[in-house]
């Protein structure tokens, strides 16, 4: 069996600590301090040439469980539905009413944040029901 490997998540988006900061606030994930030498973020983005500043951003777990988020500033706007999203497993263990209940609490906290609701995946006897959404930049996530 292969040794457990650690990884980050990346999202190619526009506005690297907009999105960064949402991911914040909706995962509980903090900012990690800034590189030795630098008393914030800003000082060190200032640091850098013109054309790489505001381009990355990143976000942690803080007890240090789950993966690094990295946010990249790319040219190019979000087209197609992603191929790949993140599950925010707020439903677990509960089912009907109580689930929805709990899914449609954490999609009002997430849209006050900046989040748009897609629509509800209702329960169908073999999957218990899931709220789709939208992060800041339109990058698509469940609520499970």
């Amino acid at each position: 069996m292969a040794p457990i490997k650690k990884f980050q998540l990346t999202f190619d988006c526009a506005q690297p600590e907009r999105v960064a900061l949402f991911w914040c606030e909706a995962l509980g994930y903090v900012v990690p301090p800034p590189p030795e030498g630098f008393a914030d973020w800003g000082a060190f983005d200032r640091a850098l040439p013109p054309e790489r500043q505001g381009s990355a951003f990143a976000c942690v777990d803080p007890s240090g469980v789950g993966p690094r988020l990295f946010f990249q500033r790319v040219p190019e706007g979000k087209v197609v539905k992603n191929r790949l999203h993140i599950d925010v497993r707020v439903g677990t263990g509960l089912v009907g009413e109580e689930r929805v209940a709990a899914l449609e609490a954490e999609c009002t906290r997430l849209v006050a944040l900046g989040a748009t609701r897609v629509h509800l995946l209702v329960a169908d006897g073999v999957n218990e029901s899931c709220l789709v959404m939208q992060d800041v930049e339109g990058n698509e996530f469940c609520l499970d």
